[in-house]
């Protein structure tokens, strides 16, 4: 597209902060909190997995569509996140899987996005000021009149986004990463006797799905609300607490539900939300991280192991509300130190603030997943499920 043809567009930040670019994607105004993520790859991923509701993502990596996008990649049935901000746009994909560019795909998804901007001086700037609310508009090109709807929109902060996410209805997932995929050996199904996962949908990536049914898990989704007796009447071996969007505090039903759970003394794990949701049923506190971690290659460990991790999220554990006779840290994030990892010291209870299915990412804590089946295959062998 000839810079001649492009539709001018605006981004404004809350703290009246605005940007002139040119418009991709779907025309008109979206609203939402600014975050970045500085993955190089994975874009399609980013857009379509349900953490990212609510939220205007900026795109570190300066070309943006490269190879187009896919029905295979996409994380969830539809985007998820409120609009994109990128500096440079590529129209014309250039991937054998690639069925349709980014660019209308956004179209057709009704996704804004603003291109043509200066992406390092903006992520610098959220990273010095924190995530704030922006938005982004081709028919407000305004900046005063832009910038009262960006004030008006709520704080991330006490928002319950999980309802708008959730599965609605209960459905069985049996699908295993796909063999062209499988990256290890020791997942084959096939070696192992079917455990039977309950997976509480706070905002389920289909590649974590993937990676229980990998390991031979028959996993059972069931929305967000539902009780503890509702789950235990599966007689699942373990239950896992996905990753979510929002003010983990909020998702109230939740943290009720898996306080209620840790009676059971089943198998649990957590990631993301769902690692903040058991936090919070153990007794601790959330808060919100200045400007969060989205992105590929957040180092997260304790002691002598270090892996590489993918992470998006806003709010972390806050380590000294942690009841310490209970819960011990089994993973720091190194780059700011902040819990990555909790670990019940009694239970097989465990859950990490990363994403062990790394889709995008590396497939370093890929073991989590099979740490998970060990502890249910253990206690079924004690007979305490």
């Amino acid at each position: 597209m000839a810079l001649s043809e492009a539709i001018p567009a605006l981004l404004v930040l809350a703290d009246g902060s605005a940007y002139r670019g040119w418009s991709f994607g779907a025309m008109g105004t979206t609203v939402g909190e600014v975050v970045f993520n500085t993955g190089m790859t994975g874009y399609q991923e980013v857009l379509t997995d349900p953490s990212y509701t609510g939220q205007i993502v900026i795109f570190t990596y300066p070309e943006l569509g490269n190879t187009g996008v896919n029905p295979e990649d996409e994380e969830s049935v539809r985007p998820h996140v409120k609009g994109v901000i990128a500096r440079n746009i590529c129209h014309q994909p250039s991937n054998w899987r690639s069925t349709q560019p980014l660019t209308e795909y956004l179209k057709q998804q009704q996704i804004p996005g603003i291109f043509g901007i200066d992406t390092r001086g903006l992520t610098r700037k959220i990273r010095i000021d924190g995530a704030m609310n922006g938005g982004i508009s081709t028919t407000i090109l305004e900046e005063t009149e832009l910038l009262e709807l960006v004030q008006a929109a709520p704080s991330m902060t006490g928002l319950n986004l999980v309802k708008q996410v959730t599965t609605k209805k209960v459905y069985e997932w049996s699908e295993p990463t796909p063999e062209v995929w499988e990256f290890n050996s020791q997942s084959s199904a096939k070696q192992r006797e079917a455990l039977t996962v309950v997976a509480l949908d706070f905002g389920v990536k289909r590649n974590i799905l993937r990676r229980l049914a990998s390991y031979g898990c028959k996993v059972v989704v069931v929305p967000a609300h539902t009780t503890a007796e509702e789950i235990l009447a599966y007689n699942p071996d373990g239950i896992f607490l996905s990753n979510g969007p929002g003010d983990p505090a909020a998702v109230t039903e939740g943290i009720t539900t898996a306080k209620s759970l840790l009676e059971s003394k089943k198998p649990m794990f957590g990631i993301c939300m769902g690692h903040q949701i058991l936090g919070h049923a153990l007794g601790a506190q959330t808060f919100k991280l200045k400007f969060g971690h989205r992105g590929l290659n957040q180092p997260a460990g304790l002691q002598t192991r270090v892996e590489i991790t993918s992470q998006n999220h806003s709010f972390a554990i806050d380590p000294d509300s942690l009841p310490s006779a209970m819960v011990e840290v089994s993973h720091l994030n190194l780059n700011d130190q902040t819990v990555a990892g909790v670990r019940h010291k009694s239970l097989p209870i465990f859950s990490v603030q990363y994403h062990p299915e790394a889709s995008p990412g590396p497939h370093d804590a890929d073991y989590l997943f099979e740490q998970f089946v060990l502890e249910m295959q253990t206690a079924r062998q004690k007979g305490e499920i």
